[in-house]
């Protein structure tokens, strides 16, 4: 099995990022935990903080992986093109948010990307991209 995990723009800079809302893990350090848990499958992982690349690793990936877990950033709010990559492609996409959006800002309360996806994981820190990949292992 082979999943995607798929970050959007300033998730780069988790654990040094706002660490009261995000925490003080490095997305390389979660990484490594998650493929040492999930050594029996291949899990890539790829960041940017750049629109367009987020929509060409899912155009990339998105006819030949078994899962995707995307954390769009802020684009989750904004992002027609991406949501319309997510429902042009056949791999199942899980969008993931470390916090709870429906706690935050108001203009966070509205996903355009999570429509699109086979479910929206929010609130969880970190673990969520692990709730994310269990999901995709159970219910591909």
């Amino acid at each position: 099995m082979k999943i995607q995990i798929i970050n959007g723009p300033n998730l780069n800079l988790l654990g040094v990022r706002e660490p009261s809302i995000y925490g003080n893990t490095s997305i390389e350090d979660y990484i490594k935990e998650l493929k040492s848990i999930y050594s029996i499958i291949e899990i890539d992982y790829y960041q940017s903080n750049v629109e367009g690349e987020i929509i060409n690793k899912l155009h990339e990936v998105g006819f030949s992986f078994d899962g995707i877990v995307l954390n769009a950033g802020g684009y989750t709010h904004t992002s027609v093109a991406i949501a319309d990559a997510i429902a042009a492609i056949k791999t199942p996409v899980v969008e993931v948010h470390i916090s709870n959006i429906y706690a935050r800002e108001e203009y966070r309360h509205v996903s355009l990307t999570g429509k699109n996806c086979k479910g929206v994981l929010t609130g969880f820190g970190m673990k969520g991209y692990r709730l994310a990949v269990e999901s995709l292992l159970i219910n591909p």
